[in-house]
């Protein structure tokens, strides 16, 4: 055999290697992160936005958006001036993370009642995902997605940004206080899960275990969707939907 002959044929092994590695990705889903979709519905509000709405009969809080500094605080009211709120459905990006935390807890105490969803076709992110914990009664519909990733703030341009504004000034002292701050954020998730009836295996085995950013120039996050399965598993979700 030639050796142009065999270049061609090395040429065609590798193509159908590759044809065969992009079959394995279902439809609308993400190739780097095949369990989760391509383009999540999470809503492109830069602030989440609570909307009270009625569903035959059953009252709703819509929450769509990025999780800021400020949501806790709107949440909380909003549950006081509607206390007939029965379901929070949630849809968000993430965002602040201890805003995040803060909010579950916000609804944890507002009303054993409150049911928090994730419905069909939505993504719930990172900071959400401790928002969603809050209810006591937590469904993730079919379709739907709970998608996590390990939090982190080394190597993040927001968190060293943060860090400077609060007068670091050193480049080691920077790292340092950064390290320290995810190891303090992980310790309020620990606490976090332990308070709201989740497992804590659900840290140990897939959220700190699956890293916020990826090495080299990209960063973009590696993300991962929980399975119904899985939910279930770490009390995620505690009723079927």
């Amino acid at each position: 055999m030639s050796n142009r002959s065999k270049v061609i044929r090395a040429v065609i092994a590798t193509a159908s290697l590759l044809v065969m590695g992009a079959s394995d990705v279902k439809p609308g889903m993400d190739p780097d992160n095949p369990t989760c979709p391509r383009y999540p519905n999470w809503s492109s509000s830069a602030k989440m936005e609570l909307t009270p709405v009625d569903r035959k009969g059953t009252k709703i809080l819509l929450a769509e958006g990025a999780i800021d500094a400020g949501l806790p605080d709107r949440l909380r009211k909003a549950l006081a001036k509607n206390p007939d709120i029965s379901e929070i459905w949630l849809r968000s990006p993430g965002g602040v993370a201890r805003a995040g935390n803060e909010a579950g807890r916000v609804i944890r105490e507002a009303d054993a009642s409150i049911i928090t969803r994730i419905p069909k076709g939505w993504t719930c992110f990172s900071a959400c995902n401790f928002v969603f914990m809050g209810g006591r009664a937590r469904i993730v519909e079919p379709g739907a997605h709970f998608m996590v990733h390990m939090f982190t703030m080394t190597g993040d341009r927001n968190a060293i940004n943060y860090s400077i504004e609060m007068g670091t000034d050193s480049t080691v002292g920077l790292i340092g206080e950064v390290e320290q701050e995810s190891a303090l954020l992980a310790t309020e998730d620990n606490d976090f899960l332990i308070r709201m009836g989740v497992s804590r295996k659900l840290l140990s085995e897939v959220m700190y275990k699956t890293s916020a950013v990826k090495s080299g120039d990209s960063d973009k996050a590696t993300r991962r969707c929980l399975t119904e399965e899985e939910a279930l598993r770490y009390n995620v979700a505690n009723v079927t939907g």
